[in-house]
């Protein structure tokens, strides 16, 4: 009777392991996919970096990001007493991002965009704030001044890559084709 109960037991256990397993890989798969359509579909934006120490001896090579928006952003969202919401972006011609107002609902010019903000702490998130590179690639990426994201209608950023000052991108984008 004993060994009919653990043999049960270990089939539940097994389904619920599976379970557990396929929601997590789906949940998984769908931040992909919904990483992906905002790389595919979301629009060029430009926000100025002020660069970090470079390496890291877990990590690698690669570059801690501050956005130098982020400072402005996380004044004015604690002046409203907003932790996480959007704000408002003006595009410059060069794809350059400059604050305009946190986002209450207020209709966008064509060079205006969104983008999500999320106040921890002193600081602000905006997107990635670390870019990782291939160990030895420093050279490439040291003129870095801009973060290239992709921004999603919604307000949802993705990092794809660096530029330098006069807007080159360095390196490869992620996940872009090479005709970008």
């Amino acid at each position: 009777m004993r060994e009919a109960i653990d043999k049960r037991l270990n089939k539940i256990r097994t389904a619920v392991l599976a379970g557990t397993a396929i929601v997590i890989v789906g949940a998984i798969n769908l931040e992909i996919s919904k990483k992906e359509a905002i790389i595919a579909d979301g629009s060029t934006v430009l926000l100025r970096i002020a660069p970090r120490d470079p390496r890291s001896l877990l990590q690698g090579d690669y570059m801690a990001l501050r956005y130098t928006l982020a400072e402005t952003v996380a004044g004015k969202a604690r002046d409203a007493d907003i932790r996480d919401g959007l704000i408002v972006v003006e595009l410059a011609e060069s794809g350059e991002a400059g604050f305009v107002a946190i986002y209450d609902g207020q209709a966008l010019a064509d060079t205006q965009r969104l983008l999500r903000f999320r106040l921890r702490g002193e600081s602000v998130r905006l997107a990635s704030d670390a870019f990782f590179f291939e160990e030895g690639q420093w050279e490439v990426y040291e003129r870095a001044r801009f973060g290239e994201l992709r921004v999603a209608d919604n307000g949802e950023a993705v990092l794809i890559g660096l530029r330098n000052d006069t807007y080159e991108r360095l390196g490869s984008a992620v996940l872009l084709s090479p005709s970008e």
